[in-house]
């Protein structure tokens, strides 16, 4: 059997007791980590609370060779640990198909998703929300635009934007960061942003929050990584109010 577990946003011990007792269970437990991180622990914090060894996979071990972990899913438990929740990611709803198309049992176990955390911190109403999209770091003379594309189009039709920000080894992009692509592209295009709202460790204790133009997030300091960026179409009156009062909009 191959199970699905969030951990939730920020560190160990956001996981339901239902997943923690399904970890405990578990013959075999690996975590996903390039599609997210918890910033909040570490790797030895999560093996000593969960009780259980647990290996690391890299993007091409699940997306490129799956087979070692869907061969221990025929015969054995085994749970895959994601950040957030489950399948938010389209490879992990990629590696449940083809488990299910081995006749594996699968199942999920939900946690915390950044998601609907970011509503409830910048006070945006979630179902306002349009497309989402990711914002890589340009490589080279790599630079692509569907982003600013996918915020363009969200923005005719009146409607937020969630903006992931790039995650690499050693590497997380931050607000300040994401907003000087994102209005340099805007500029090039004639494309008017006129907001961010920008997020900083969703889940902990401390996390932060600012809002306002592109000359304002460029250098505003939000703190460690984990980032996210929102850009909003038109605020309703109780959005502005709950930006002003916890984002300093």
């Amino acid at each position: 059997m191959l199970t699905f577990i969030g951990l939730g946003l920020y560190d160990h011990r956001d996981i339901s007791v239902k997943g923690l007792e399904c970890i405990r269970k578990a013959d075999h437990v690996v975590l996903e980590a390039y599609t997210s991180a918890l910033m909040g622990t570490t790797l030895q914090e999560m093996q000593d609370f969960y009780k259980k060894t647990v290996t690391v996979l890299l993007r091409e071990d699940v997306e490129q060779n799956p087979e070692d972990l869907l061969l221990r899913a025929e015969k054995e438990e085994v749970v895959f640990l994601t950040g957030g929740d489950p399948m938010v990611s389209t490879t992990h709803m990629d590696l449940r198909m083809r488990a299910h198309s081995r006749g594996i049992r699968t199942a999920i176990i939900h946690g915390a998703s950044i998601s609907s955390a970011v509503c409830g911190l910048s006070g945006l109403q979630n179902y306002r929300f349009g497309k989402s999209c990711s914002l890589p770091y340009p490589h080279k003379n790599w630079a692509p635009t569907t982003p600013l594309e996918v915020i363009a189009k969200n923005l005719a039709l009146d409607l937020h934007t969630l903006v992931y920000l790039d995650i690499q080894p050693g590497r997380f992009m931050t607000v300040p960061e994401a907003v000087s692509i994102l209005d340099t592209m805007a500029v090039e295009r004639g494309i008017s942003i006129p907001l961010y709202v920008g997020i900083a460790r969703a889940g902990s204790n401390d996390p932060c929050l600012a809002a306002g133009d592109a000359a304002k997030m460029k250098s505003v300091d939000l703190g460690p990584p984990l980032h996210i960026l929102v850009i909003p179409g038109t605020l309703h009156i109780m959005e502005h109010e709950y930006l002003e009062m916890f984002a300093g909009l």
